[in-house]
């Protein structure tokens, strides 16, 4: 599974993601603010090796852990990708995870240091925008699911990220 690979693969796959996306009137996006009538929960950090990987605030409706929610992660430092690993490590099975994996790299850009990518769960699918601007959608109810988890699981492995999102960090 090499990069090289991945990038070959993803790049005509994100051309015409982005092309279909050109033509459909973008209602989400157009739609304004997407945490608009969610209530800001929590925020907090991510760090490794004691460097700041990105900031997170959620937004949710009646449960911070069901949706509607929004999840914006503003990133401080380029990483890569480890969505997948972690699905995997909260037990989602390989068949998905292949086809989450292919969906995601076609979908989300590279990040940079100041990027932001928002990620909106509603009921049966996931919803992102980068820096404020529509990627698109995966219309999986489990992956949606599985995505989120990520961060609100209460098996994640950043669980002080966890409970500073949900507003239990002080």
């Amino acid at each position: 599974m090499s990069s090289s690979s991945n990038s070959h693969t993803a790049d005509p796959r994100r051309r015409r993601l982005l092309l279909g996306l050109a033509g459909l009137p973008l209602a989400a996006g157009a739609a304004g603010d997407p945490t608009q009538g969610l209530q800001r929960r929590g925020q907090g950090r991510f760090t490794r090796f004691g460097l700041l990987i990105y900031e997170a605030t959620l937004w949710s409706g009646a449960s911070p852990e069901e949706p509607p929610l929004a999840l914006r992660l503003d990133y401080r430092r380029a990483i890569a990708r480890a969505s997948v690993d972690e699905m995997r490590r909260l037990g989602a099975d390989e068949a998905s995870l292949s086809r989450w994996g292919a969906q995601m790299a076609a979908l989300f850009p590279d990040v940079r240091a100041g990027d932001a990518i928002l990620g909106v769960y509603q009921p049966g699918r996931a919803e992102f925008l980068f820096n404020g601007r529509w990627l698109g959608a995966i219309d999986d109810a489990e992956f949606a699911r599985r995505f989120f988890a990520i961060w609100l699981d209460p098996r994640t492995s950043a669980p002080a990220l966890r409970a500073a999102l949900l507003g239990a960090g002080g």
